[in-house]
Order: C-alpha cells, then sequence, then structure tokens
C-alpha cells in the first residue's frame, strides 16, 4: 500500500465487500442509534461507540472478524482501537457511511 492510500484513509465499498466475502464477520455501525435508523449499511449491527468503550460490542470470540464503520470514519478508528486494547484481534476499520455508494435500510 503506498503512502497515498494509507493518508487517504479506509475505502468503505471496498470494506463493505470485503465483509460480504468473510465467513462469520460482523459489520459493526458505531453511529448514535438515531443516526442508524436514518440509515445503515444492511446486515449492520448498531452498537453506538460509548457502548463499545464501557462494554465492548457483544462478541464473545475475540478473533471474530469485526468491520467497523461510522460516518466519517474518526468514531470507528476510536471504535477499532478501543477493541484492540480489549483483546479484538480482528477488527477493522472500514470508513465512514458518508462515502458508501450502496443501498442503505431505513
Amino acid at each position: 500500500m503506498g503512502l497515498f492510500n494509507l493518508l487517504r484513509g479506509a475505502d468503505i465499498n471496498q470494506g463493505v465487500m470485503e465483509y460480504s466475502r468473510t465467513h462469520g464477520a460482523i459489520l459493526l455501525d458505531v453511529r448514535m442509534p438515531s443516526e442508524y435508523m436514518n440509515g445503515h449499511i444492511p446486515g449492520s449491527k448498531s452498537v453506538p461507540l460509548p457502548d463499545i468503550i464501557d462494554k465492548g460490542p457483544g462478541v464473545a470470540d475475540k478473533d471474530t472478524p469485526l468491520f467497523v464503520y461510522c460516518h466519517s470514519g474518526m468514531r470507528s478508528r476510536q471504535a477499532v482501537d478501543a477493541l484492540s486494547r480489549m483483546g479484538y484481534t480482528n477488527a477493522k476499520n472500514i470508513g465512514g457511511i458518508s462515502a458508501y455508494t450502496g443501498k442503505v435500510e431505513h
């Protein structure tokens, strides 16, 4: 990966494709419940960032692939950092739904 790609940040569209091809993966939306209700990626689970920081994601197996998104990628980055500190070994920040070009559910 080049420096430009590293600075550009996560690509949510690519991340959702990777999620859909990963057996047993969980897609976490770490925005607030009102944001989730206004539109979310199909199949995602709403676990707001404060809940992740306080209680974790509610996933027992710390090796489960977790694909994490928010609105812009900032909260999802914080969530992945928190998950890593909790021992989750396979959490990935895929960025923000604001750049998502696929279908959303309401």
